[in-house]
């Protein structure tokens, strides 16, 4: 499937390292994007308001709205960028793939805010892929899993990753 149709189906897919999109502001691509996803335009007065309220949430500046998207945005503001498509675009299923990377204290826990906001308010399945178990003290994991050379190497529950971030992955790299 194309992005558009992966977006179609409900799927949404936050990368490690969000790309620049020079020549295309924020506020264009977030309602051209919603557009595909919904297959009609959103009314501009509620999009509007829904997109700041969201914005003011993830204390992401209106100026933001503006600009080109991810171009010049710091690792922090990019990664708060993909939590509001995130909480906007309303998928299924989220793949966040190392959200967490390079993201400050303060900016860490605004971004695990919106993913739960996220989850809660359209029982969004997610699949979170870190190497750090600093991120799961504000998004609780129901399941963890240990891939080594892509094969599931073990999978638990959250003490999994507490285990992890105690004694490291020597064990698993040693069976592998």
């Amino acid at each position: 499937m194309g992005p558009d149709e992966r977006a179609q189906a409900g799927l949404f897919l936050a990368m490690q390292y969000p790309v620049e999109v020079p020549g295309v502001t924020m506020t264009n691509f977030l309602r051209t994007a919603k557009t595909a996803i919904e297959g009609e335009a959103p009314k501009l007065r509620t999009w509007t308001k829904e997109v700041k309220d969201a914005m003011e949430k993830l204390k992401i500046d209106a100026d933001f709205a503006n600009r080109n998207v991810n171009e010049g945005f710091s690792g922090g503001e990019k990664k708060r960028v993909e939590i509001l498509q995130l909480e906007l675009f309303k998928p299924k299923f989220a793949i966040l793939d190392e959200t967490d990377s390079g993201l400050d204290i303060d900016a860490l826990h605004v971004v695990s805010e919106g993913v739960n906001r996220a989850h809660e308010s359209n029982s969004m399945g997610t699949l979170l892929i870190t190497h750090y178990t600093r991120i799961l003290n504000y998004i609780k994991p129901d399941y963890v899993h240990v891939f080594v050379d892509g094969r599931v190497a073990e999978q638990g529950g959250p003490e999994l990753a507490d285990e992890l971030e105690a004694n490291g992955y020597d064990r698993f790299l040693a069976a592998a």
